[in-house]
């Protein structure tokens, strides 16, 4: 990008000179590199970029050249890596990255992309689904924005608490992703150098082993017809990008923007069932206050539907969790009901009045935790209303909390420690859901 960057024509010079600035990067930003990945595909491209046979070409004839050679790297992966070797395919980020080369070649001659050949997919066997889990149980993601940075230090830190660690970037903001089983002292030691943003928290072992179980069932029901149309579809009435590529990645097949003040009318509903893919047709509204209209439009639709009354976003994700889409509506109906009886669900706004609630004086502007609906605390200080909203949800042995950050981003490194401290045992999964008007959105099972 710096190279690209600088004002002029992009020549073949200044081609040669972003892969190999981009081959370097990227070999620096991984402490231990590893053949056989993405890194394989951009190091060859940049030594076939820099060779002195293509001194006289043109842009397109060197990105002709890139082509051929990147596709030669990529078909090599599986030979280099022997998880891809064992699982039958290649690396996934380098065939994402010769897909780039292959668009850029392609409109440099005016013509339309190529589709990928043949030959670059593979059929993975099953034994492709179970995949080694990392020692450490949390992959956490964020972003330090500060003065004077220094990444081989920050490095150093957190190179005690897991592995797979990445920091990159400069002296005025580094992208740290680590996997750990203390997210939140990787959380403290950024937060002592500047301030956090674009915290992720992912349960690995959870992922892997809910990834394993869909794609089980998945092979085991669906056959050797593999038809577009599903015997179950999902439509989800969800606020924030973020949330909705969570609800997107469980399953949803449609996903209409909603939430407070933003409600979605019976014909948004309708639209969205009749263009599901699906003989049936499951709602869930994630919103108390789009219940009736979910129950209205399923009487309008052509194709059976049934409404899963979820009245909350955080509710609707422990439900669309349990969802499998070779099942009927009705099986997957009662998973999905029974998951919402054993969630537990809170959040944390901003007042936008005096008011007393269920007890607790709220000023106008303050913070206000609810847990199930009732209000728990408020006040200015943000740590203090939602940890009372997490030590609510933890009640009754509830093993597992979910967290959804809101549109600002709230800082979660002091909730964080103080969870470890008091809840070591507990499950975490922290995720950007984007939603506006909560700076959190909480869930405990």
């Amino acid at each position: 990008a710096e190279v690209l960057g600088e004002p002029g024509p992009i020549d073949t010079t200044r081609i040669r000179r972003a892969f190999r600035g981009a081959s370097d990067a990227a070999y620096r930003a991984v402490r231990r590199p590893v053949e056989g990945t993405m890194l394989s595909v951009i190091r060859e491209l940049a030594e076939e970029a820099e060779n002195p046979r293509h001194a006289a070409l043109s842009p397109l004839e060197l990105f002709r050249a890139l082509v051929a050679r990147g596709e030669e790297a990529l078909a090599r992966t599986p030979e280099q890596l022997a998880v891809l070797r064992e699982a039958g395919v290649v690396d996934a980020g380098g065939a994402g990255l010769l897909e780039i080369v292959r668009g850029i070649s392609a409109a440099l001659a005016g013509e339309p992309v190529p589709e990928a050949p043949a030959e670059d997919a593979h059929e993975a066997g099953i034994d492709a689904i179970h995949q080694e889990l990392s020692p450490f149980r949390y992959c956490t993601v964020f972003v330090v924005e500060g003065e004077d940075l220094d990444a081989d230090a920050l490095e150093t830190q957190l190179e005690r608490l897991g592995d797979s660690l990445l920091v990159v970037g400069d002296s005025a903001a580094l992208k740290i992703h680590v996997h750990t089983d203390d997210p939140g002292a990787a959380l403290a030691l950024a937060t002592a150098l500047g301030t956090i943003e674009g915290v992720e928290i992912a349960n690995m072992h959870r992922q892997t082993e809910q990834r394993s179980e869909r794609l089980l069932e998945s092979v085991a029901d669906r056959g050797p017809d593999l038809g577009l149309v599903l015997e179950t579809g999902i439509v989800a009435v969800v606020p924030g990008a973020g949330n909705r590529r969570l609800f997107e990645s469980y399953g949803a097949t449609r996903v209409i923007e909603g939430g407070q003040t933003m409600n979605p009318s019976t014909e948004d509903i309708v639209r969205a069932i009749e263009a599901t893919p699906a003989t049936e047709v499951l709602v869930l509204p994630n919103n108390s206050n789009v219940i009736l209209s979910a129950e209205q439009a399923a009487k309008l639709a052509t194709k059976p539907v049934r409404v899963i009354p979820s009245r909350s976003v955080q509710a609707g994700l422990a439900a669309i969790v349990r969802y499998l889409p070779s099942l009927s509506a009705a099986e997957n109906e009662t998973a999905m009901v029974a998951a919402l009886e054993q969630v537990a669900t809170g959040e944390v706004t901003i007042a936008s009045r005096d008011v007393e609630l269920d007890g607790v004086a709220v000023r106008k502007g303050s913070y206000l935790g609810l847990a199930e609906g009732e209000a728990v605390a408020s006040s200015a200080d943000f740590d203090e209303v939602a940890f009372a909203v997490v030590e609510r949800l933890l009640g009754n042995g509830r093993e597992v909390l979910t967290i959804l950050t809101g549109a600002d981003e709230p800082e979660l490194a002091g909730i964080l420690r103080r969870l470890e401290e008091s809840h070591p045992d507990v499950e975490l999964d922290v995720q950007p859901g984007g939603q506006p008007h909560y700076p959190l959105l909480l869930a405990a099972e």
